[in-house]
């Protein structure tokens, strides 16, 4: 490749699979540089990381997936960013098929993970559900929202750094906002195999951060397509119980007061959250 490219892998206790990966990853010998963002680790992943040859950036406390995504994006130099996991999930030899796609002219190059990969029913039910949606909002395919292992353009990336959050969800956000800003955004199927040592995903918290995405795929993209259809469908509930009273009882009801009121400040909120996402992409 003409462009100098960095591997970016964000760790937070991954003493037993860094190792292997940095090493798997320098077999390949077309990284300009390979980062470990070790946040705020409390086992040896600092000490294996560089012994293996990485450079590494270390958080003084774990600040999350996403600000180590953050620091690591900061960091590196090549024009390229490969962001992928160190717990071994991630095969290096894919990495190749993304920057192909790169040298295409895409933007985002997602690896998206094939049936047979490791993931727990329900994670795999929540995906579907924001692959769904997501595809919705953009009118483009998406094969999938949240999957960590990635190439983008760093200057590309970068703009978008202050959108992202702190924990798990980079991956969505980063995708919902290429997609908002016209960048071009393809996939290349990869299959994710069974991590080395414990997750970190904690199964109450990741309930509630489910419903969050799902707003969050809304409002980064165009919150006006997620709340007009739930205005229009109050709007035709109102119209028919209006109905139901009127030949019933020959009056209009407060519930059909009510729901028409309603209709009206879910689309108005869908308006106004329309004009503060367009205000977000807007070039400075």
């Amino acid at each position: 490749m003409k462009n100098k490219f960095s591997i970016v892998l964000p760790a937070k206790n991954e003493s037993g699979a860094i190792g292997q990966t940095i090493e798997r990853i320098k077999q390949l010998n077309i990284a300009h540089e390979i980062i470990v963002v070790n946040d705020g680790s409390t086992d040896q992943t600092k000490q294996v990381a560089e012994s293996a040859g990485a450079k590494v950036v270390s958080h003084p406390y774990s600040k999350g997936n996403g600000a180590a995504i953050k620091t690591g994006a900061r960091t590196a130099t090549g024009e390229i960013i490969i962001f992928m996991d160190a717990d071994g999930q991630h095969d290096p030899q894919d990495i190749p098929h993304l920057l192909e796609k790169i040298e295409q002219g895409y933007d985002l190059v997602v690896g998206a993970r094939q049936k047979g990969s490791q993931a727990s029913v329900g994670r795999g039910i929540a995906n579907a559900l924001y692959n769904n949606l997501a595809t919705y909002m953009t009118e483009q395919i998406v094969e999938d929202l949240t999957s960590g292992f990635r190439a983008v353009r760093a200057v590309k990336f970068r703009e978008f750094l202050y959108l992202l959050p702190n924990g798990f969800s980079y991956p969505t956000t980063s995708t919902m906002a290429f997609f908002r800003a016209g960048y071009s955004v393809t996939y290349v199927p990869i299959h994710a195999a069974k991590r080395i040592g414990k997750s970190h995903i904690q199964p109450l918290k990741d309930g509630v951060r489910f419903f969050l995405i799902i707003f969050k795929i809304a409002t980064l993209y165009s919150p006006l397509k997620m709340f007009l259809p739930i205005a229009v469908l109050l709007f035709i509930l109102a119209t028919a119980w209006y109905g139901y009273t009127l030949y019933e009882y020959g009056r209009f009801t407060n519930m059909s007061a009510l729901l028409y009121t309603g209709s009206i400040m879910i689309f108005l909120m869908g308006l106004i959250s329309e004009q503060i996402t367009a205000l977000m992409y807007k070039e400075k």
